[in-house]
């Protein structure tokens, strides 16, 4: 096992951050930061800014100029080997006259996939690989869930009260979470490559599902998905009069629904005990270049999703009030019978959001489909 120095984590660990900058603009590709060094001297710094565009690699040695030369570059990801839209960065660092490249972990795409790796050491290039590889695969765990699974990373959000109610009974919801929380959702759905709801939250709430952030933050508008069953998506709907990103439904295979033009579709297997074959529209998005999808629907879809084991991650924020046993609850269908059934969450974050706590969680396990 290689034997990385403290210069060595210190530029990684600024590669990654990076990176991150990233993360609201280069879907679908992953998020990829760049440091050129010579041992504790940084030479220049790069990442990637969006598909397309260059690379971290080629934005960190152009900074670099001529002082590239002998030097160290970190990278977050695996440099590419093949011909995309840009040239690959691995004959970039080679021309650049870089003797070693130390990366975070392979890159899983299969046009890549060690290959980077090779044409560099076949160069004379040292390589080395697996430093902070936890933290770079967890940035880019949408790439790697789409690449690796073929189905994005999917995220759940939702906002509860403390007694874990969604909505009143009524289904009044606006506002049970503060406008910091709301803001807060915002930068989510950005670095989402799509934002997926179901049918009832359209004709209930008539959402946008846009992202709202401060005047300048650049990011590309996620695609807008709605489960919509026997569609039945009404042509008022906000997803198809709004035209600030693009709208994509979702119905069953045996509907031939009338959109018009305004919106793509695509049909999956309608089960015969009702629903749709969710595995399948995870697949569909995946093909469609989504790395992270967020959930913001009702209980029934939420439910749906987690009772069959898609979900990844929950983003749930908790405000401090109380609704009653009548209101609405945070999943549908979700009904352990016995204490060993029941659905684990691992906490991995909790932070404090205005007067709410958002918690991130990880399910632990999965229920049998309901």
């Amino acid at each position: 096992m290689t034997a990385f120095s403290a210069h060595d984590h210190a530029h990684m660990a600024r590669a990654l951050q990076l990176a991150e900058r990233g993360a609201y603009t280069t879907q679908p590709n992953p998020m990829v930061g760049c440091v050129i060094a010579d041992r504790e001297r940084v030479l220049g710094e790069g990442w990637h800014v969006r598909a397309g565009e260059p690379h971290a690699e080629v934005n960190a040695l152009r900074a670099a100029g001529g002082a590239a030369q002998g030097a160290t570059a970190y990278v977050t990801l695996e440099p590419c080997a093949h011909h995309g839209r840009t040239p690959p960065c691995a004959d970039a660092l080679v021309a650049a006259g870089v003797t070693r490249v130390v990366a975070a972990c392979r890159d899983p795409y299969y046009q890549v996939a060690g290959q980077g790796f090779a044409k560099l050491e076949a160069a004379g290039v040292t390589v080395e690989h697996g430093l902070m590889e936890a933290q770079a695969r967890h940035l880019n765990r949408g790439f790697f869930s789409r690449i690796q699974r073929g189905r994005p990373w999917v995220r759940v959000k939702l906002g509860m009260s403390l007694d874990g109610r969604t909505a009143l009974a009524n289904g009044e919801s606006k506002w049970i979470t503060s406008e910091q929380s709301r803001d807060d959702v915002q930068r989510w759905r950005a670095r989402s490559g799509a934002i997926l709801t179901g049918i009832g939250t359209v004709m209930a709430d008539n959402p946008r599902l846009t992202v709202r952030l401060p005047e300048g933050v650049d990011f590309v508008p996620p695609l807008r998905v709605v489960v919509d069953e026997h569609g039945r998506l009404p042509a008022r709907s906000h997803l198809l009069t709004d035209g600030a990103a693009p709208t994509l439904a979702v119905h069953g295979d045996d509907v031939v629904p009338a959109y018009g033009d305004d919106v793509s579709a695509f049909a999956v297997r309608r089960f015969v005990h009702g629903g749709l074959d969710l595995g399948a529209v995870l697949s569909q998005l995946a093909q469609r270049g989504v790395n992270e999808l967020q959930v913001e629907a009702g209980a029934t879809l939420s439910g749906a999703l987690l009772r069959n084991g898609l979900v990844d991650e929950l983003l749930l924020y908790v405000a401090p009030v109380l609704l009653g046993e009548k209101a609405k609850p945070l999943f549908a269908g979700i009904d352990p019978t016995a204490m060993a059934t029941r659905l684990g969450m691992a906490i991995t974050e909790v932070r404090q959001v205005g007067p709410d706590i958002r918690l991130l969680l990880a399910p632990l396990s999965s229920l049998p489909p309901g």
